[in-house]
């Protein structure tokens, strides 16, 4: 079978719904690892040079870089070079005992660190999380974190937080935006230069107990040194649009899957994610949290009407939104849900192709995240890893509504 793999994208959105701050009552949370089993993929990716990470750059790719797919792979047990975590508010609910949590897992990544922590995180206020890198900074790690000023740092004496104070009093660096208006919304960790955690997930109460949220963590200093150099510009003040963008090297092919890492404001990731959604074939899935981007739901709803099997679900408070596209699905006949609201949201940012291709991340799709705030976008094009994707929107989709009728009026 061959198909495309694109790895340069760039985009446009309208508007960006700032993170939900925590509330101090909490809801369950199962978060299961998946770990890359002995099923053997489709395909392998063939390669005539070895990608590497190249010094920084300005410049941008103008297209999108394909890659050609054309055998079969059978990963060993010692290929298990990802995990991928989704939590689910549903069944664990106590924050104080997080045995089986999303929390768990990144403390004991946390606990088995050996030289350095670096942290771009929008927000944080998990006593646990917090005690473990007081821990690894006593143990002689570097640990450091870079967050947002309006909802890290500038809001750390408000009730229920107080964790980034306390790591500060116990010599650890942490550093915000500098005041920016736009926020510093990353979520990825960097342990060891080895191995990079990211997705959708806010260190804090919320987001892992109270929020539909996910994971990846990838073990691969190729993957590795990607984000490190982007945490280094954000650690120096560099942010924006201006920050350098090295997108033409941000991409490397692990046990034969291609894997590209996106930037905003620099990499114009949403257009590159058009790219990306014009390319689809069968199927398209996405759940979003905010979804105000017109190109890209216009994109979406092109490939609909060229038989591409499209279906998303949106947060149901952001999507009441007028700028939501919401409407422009619904008006379209293109299938699409609102969460189940109340205490439970959805928070991922994903998007599936071809039951193959997974976009996740901390970039909603928005022109705010894409333009001005800082995140972070990872793609990746494994259908073992997919399939746990499309496993999640699935159950999020069966629990999800229909839009009501007459709630829009189409023109």
């Amino acid at each position: 079978m061959k198909k495309t793999f694109i790895i340069a994208f760039a985009v446009c959105i309208l508007l960006v719904a700032c993170e939900p701050v925590d509330f101090p009552t909490v809801a369950p949370v199962t978060q299961i690892p998946f770990f890359a089993s002995d099923t053997p993929p489709p395909f392998i990716i063939p390669v005539t040079e070895t990608p590497v990470v190249l010094p920084p750059i300005t410049e941008t790719l103008s297209d999108p870089f394909i890659v050609p797919v054309t055998e079969t792979f059978t990963p060993t047990p010692t290929n298990q070079w990802w995990e991928v975590y989704f939590t689910d508010p549903l069944i664990l609910n106590n924050p104080n005992n997080p045995v089986g949590s999303v929390e768990e897992q990144l403390i004991q990544l946390i606990n088995s660190a050996q030289s350095s922590i670096h942290i771009a995180s929008f927000e944080f206020n998990l006593v646990g999380v917090a005690d473990a890198l007081i821990n690894a900074k006593l143990r002689g790690v570097d640990v450091r974190w870079v967050t947002d000023n309006e909802n890290g740092l500038g809001i750390d004496a408000n009730p229920n937080r107080g964790q980034f104070t306390r790591l500060l009093a116990n010599g650890i660096e942490v550093k915000d935006d500098a005041g920016r208006s736009a926020l510093m919304h990353n979520k990825f960790w960097i342990f060891d230069k080895q191995i990079t955690w990211t997705g959708s997930t806010n260190v804090t109460v919320n987001g892992i107990y109270k929020q539909n949220n996910n994971v990846i963590v990838i073990y691969s200093p190729e993957v590795a040194l990607i984000y490190e150099r982007e945490w280094e510009e954000l650690w120096t003040g560099q942010f924006g649009p201006r920050a350098p963008s090295t997108v033409n090297t941000q991409w490397t092919i692990l046990n034969n899957t291609p894997i590209q890492v996106l930037f905003s404001p620099e990499d114009k990731v949403v257009s590159k994610l058009i790219a990306l959604v014009r390319d689809a074939q069968t199927s398209i899935r996405f759940l979003a949290f905010s979804f105000t981007d017109y190109p890209l739901s216009q994109t979406m709803i092109e490939r609909a009407r060229a038989g591409v099997d499209v279906k998303g679900v949106f947060e149901t408070f952001g999507s009441n939104s007028p700028r939501s596209e919401l409407k422009t699905f619904w008006c379209a006949n293109v299938p699409a849900r609102q969460d189940r609201f109340g205490d439970i949201f959805l928070h991922h940012k994903i998007i599936i192709i071809d039951n193959s291709t997974v976009v996740t991340g901390s970039l909603n799709f928005s022109s705010n995240a894409d333009e001005g705030n800082e995140e972070n976008v990872i793609i990746i094009d494994n259908p073992e890893i997919a399939a746990l994707y499309i496993q999640e929107f699935e159950k999020i989709w069966g629990e999800a509504r229909d839009v009501a009728a007459g709630t829009f009026t189409c023109e």
